[in-house]
């Protein structure tokens, strides 16, 4: 059961045979080459307009509600200019603390890194501890930035 191997490897090269375009006159080659060519770049041409018009319609589609959110909070700012004020304040002032939570939260970590990687009762302990307080602290900052802060407004530098 002998099989005959060809006597060169497989080539990943295609070849083009174009013996038939030197058969006919050269002008009248080069013409339809051409023809082919401009009807193949208006159909790319073509399939780029409507791909264009197709992401184009993708991203209204998803920048709308984005866009009618931040018209809505712009709203709100303009309606209680002194609440946003208020919310911008206490955002800042939030933001110091939460700082000085993580510190702490970080601090907890590196001092008791075996003791949280060996037990899991003592990781619990920590998650029980400081988790549902770092939630909620990130999410009434989210709010207190989006309320006191428009995206004309720059941030003051801490």
């Amino acid at each position: 059961m002998s099989q005959e191997r060809p006597s060169h490897p497989p080539s990943f090269y295609s070849q083009i045979d174009v013996s038939q375009l030197g058969a006919l006159p050269a002008r009248h080659a080069a013409s339809e080459a051409s023809a082919e060519i401009i009807h193949l770049l208006r159909q790319i041409l073509a399939a780029q307009e409507r791909q264009i018009s197709l992401l184009q319609e993708l991203i209204h589609h998803w920048t709308q509600p984005q866009r009618q959110r931040l018209h809505e909070l712009a709203q709100w700012r303009q309606a209680n200019p002194e609440l946003a004020k208020r919310c911008r304040t206490a955002a800042e002032a939030l933001a110091k603390i939460h700082t000085e939570y993580l510190h702490t939260l970080t601090e907890e970590v590196v001092e008791n890194m075996e003791v949280l990687q060996e037990g899991e009762f003592m990781l619990s302990e920590f998650i029980d501890r400081f988790g549902p307080r770092i939630a909620h602290l990130n999410g009434i900052l989210q709010l207190l930035y989006q309320l006191g802060y428009s995206p004309e407004q720059p941030s003051k530098p801490s």
